[in-house]
């Protein structure tokens, strides 16, 4: 039991890395395409951020290791979390290879979901805990949507009449600082998600029983977030940084703004959700404030279908493998 917990451990360290180099593209797209930060200067500013926020909060790691299923009623709880894990990394690395920002958080909900149902059947699931979770996650981009939108609005409305130059100007300065914020906030929702998993397999394994994290799990954790987010994960940045709307320092920083704000917000709630949704949804709310026309809805439908695939395909995965697991 001991060397599966240690596995766990192992692959969970690893899923927080492949999320921290998957999701930094989220965090600094827009101030490395605007030129706000160097790309060096803006992966290791994000790392270092990802790092402190992901110290911060436990809300979210109580919620995912306890909401979607009872980790004391699961038969071979702790073969159920390798085998979500293993399922999620995978949809990590396939969708960062073609560039695709998909959520890891998606990943990881999907592949604990469907390795329950694997070993336990569909009975297993928490209904209500699942149903918040899933709702946080399809709430907080339109959420994210539409207070772009209205940021970008009343920015048009404010700094309309100035010099481009100037007010261009002024906001790269600004993105340096939402850039910190929006890795800070992304640290504090995305890393707990693999805490509430790794809580999950302590309990399933019998070394604890409550949902509480323990320090040296919030420390790994943050540790393996923050060191890849630094390796960063540039193509995905490609993706959100130039080819959803060409981005400029004004609506890069009131999609920076929206996204921290939106997160920040879902995490006292103890409610996860996926920074991949959110800042891709407040850069197409500041777009499509600017011009609706300049928002390249084309590639915003790839993304949307990507999103809508990930919590069905990482469960099929993490089902058909906890299936063999149990043979």
């Amino acid at each position: 039991m001991l060397v599966v917990i240690v596995l766990i451990v192992i692959l969970g360290l690893v899923f927080d890395f492949t999320n921290g180099f998957h999701d930094t593209a989220n965090a600094i797209a827009t101030s490395v395409s605007t030129r706000a930060l160097s790309p060096r200067a803006a992966v290791l500013l994000a790392g270092a951020m990802n790092l402190i926020g992901a110290m911060t909060f436990t809300g979210v790691a109580k919620t995912i290791g306890g909401k979607i299923a009872d980790p004391l009623k699961i038969p071979h709880g702790t073969i159920v979390v390798l085998c979500a894990l293993v399922a999620a990394i995978f949809w990590n690395l396939f969708t960062w290879y073609f560039g695709i920002p998909s959520s890891s958080s998606h990943a990881l909900i999907g592949g604990l979901t469907g390795a329950v149902i694997g070993a336990a059947g569909f009975h297993a699931v928490n209904p209500a805990g699942f149903t918040s979770i899933i709702e946080a996650l399809i709430t907080s981009p339109i959420c994210a949507f539409a207070l772009g939108f209205a940021i970008m609005g009343a920015f048009r409305g404010v700094f309309g009449w100035r010099s481009p130059h100037r007010v261009n100007r002024v906001f790269r300065v600004l993105q340096c600082f939402s850039a910190a914020a929006q890795a800070f906030m992304h640290g504090t929702n995305d890393s707990q998600k693999t805490m509430g998993v790794i809580t999950f397999a302590l309990i399933a394994g019998g070394y604890q029983h409550t949902m509480h994290v323990p320090l040296w799990v919030k420390t790994l954790c943050a540790i393996a977030m923050g060191v890849g987010t630094a390796s960063g994960g540039w193509r995905i940045i490609k993706t959100v940084g130039s080819k959803i709307i060409k981005i400029e320092p004004i609506n890069g920083f009131a999609s920076d703004l929206t996204s921290s704000i939106i997160i920040f917000g879902f995490t006292l709630f103890k409610l996860p959700v996926s920074s991949t949704h959110v800042i891709s949804s407040a850069i197409m709310g500041s777009g499509a404030a600017k011009r609706a026309r300049g928002v390249h809805w084309n590639v915003a439908g790839r993304i949307l279908v990507a999103w809508l695939v990930t919590i069905p395909m990482s469960g099929l995965i993490a089902a058909g493998l906890t299936k063999l697991a149990l043979l």
